[in-house]
């Protein structure tokens, strides 16, 4: 049996790119499915989602009154498939720099592990269509993560990631304090830290064709500093908290993901 999984892909302003989105994934097993969770885009992203839902049983849509943010957005998708029994949940960017063809390989790693990170910098570098600047932007805050939380993960801050369904639920999800860009940092952490087990799989990611990047400095600046957050109440401690099982990265992965642009 498979088990029962479901992609979470928040959205605002991503009309563009939902087509493609609802194609690939719909291109997968028919135990994979997809959450829209939309912050009331007003490009009409939210009504597109809902026309393929009344014709896709397969696609669900979440509508969120406010836009309060990508961390609020997951949570709120984290909750819905709880409530519904998925045994694997995936977060997934909706702007298709994340390749949903690599969904098997995250389930296949999900079997000897309870969180499965989508890493683009294990084994090399695997970024398509980003200028200098974002690459060397990344590549320093990933360095930076594992420097002062002492994770030993390649990609620390990548937002393409499987969870069993046990690892959310020994979550507070209602006490995840950051939002942006370091909420992937913090939920990440807290796994870890549990002593549950981690494991990375390469991918390539590919920047965004459509519509406009939601990174900007103020959520660069909020992760700075979240991370000596999160590693103040360890006490600086670089190791999982004590008598809990060692998280490490798996050594045996899945296949290489290719390494040519994803077609668009």
């Amino acid at each position: 049996m498979h088990p029962r999984t479901l992609v979470v892909s928040p959205t605002y302003n991503e009309r563009e790119n939902l087509p493609k989105l609802m194609e690939r994934v719909l291109a997968l097993p028919d135990f994979i499915e997809l959450l829209v969770v939309d912050d009331s885009s007003p490009d009409g992203t939210g009504e597109l989602a809902d026309t393929y839902a009344a014709t896709h049983p397969r696609v669900h849509v979440l509508h969120r009154s406010v836009k309060d943010g990508l961390g609020r957005a997951y949570i709120a998708g984290f909750k819905w498939a709880l409530e519904r029994g998925y045994e694997r949940i995936l977060e997934m960017d909706a702007d298709l720099s994340h390749n949903p063809h690599d969904i098997p390989r995250f389930l296949e790693a999900s079997e000897n592990a309870d969180l499965v990170l989508g890493s683009r910098y294990r084994d090399g570098i695997r970024v398509i269509n980003w200028p200098l600047n974002r690459q060397m932007l990344s590549l320093g805050a990933a360095m930076y993560v594992r420097l002062i939380t002492g994770m030993p993960f390649s990609d620390p801050t990548g937002g393409y990631k499987c969870f069993r369904r046990e690892a959310l639920q020994r979550l507070d999800l209602d006490s995840v304090g950051s939002n942006g860009y370091s909420f992937q940092i913090e939920l990440t952490h807290r796994i870890w830290r549990q002593g549950l087990r981690v494991a990375e799989v390469p991918i390539v990611f590919t920047d965004r064709f459509h519509g406009k990047s939601k990174m900007s400095w103020h959520i660069v600046r909020e992760a700075l500093l979240m991370v000596w957050r999160l590693a103040a109440q360890n006490g600086f401690s670089r190791h999982p908290s004590p008598g809990s099982k060692e998280a490490q990265a798996s050594k045996t992965e899945p296949a290489k993901p290719p390494t040519s642009p994803v077609s668009h």
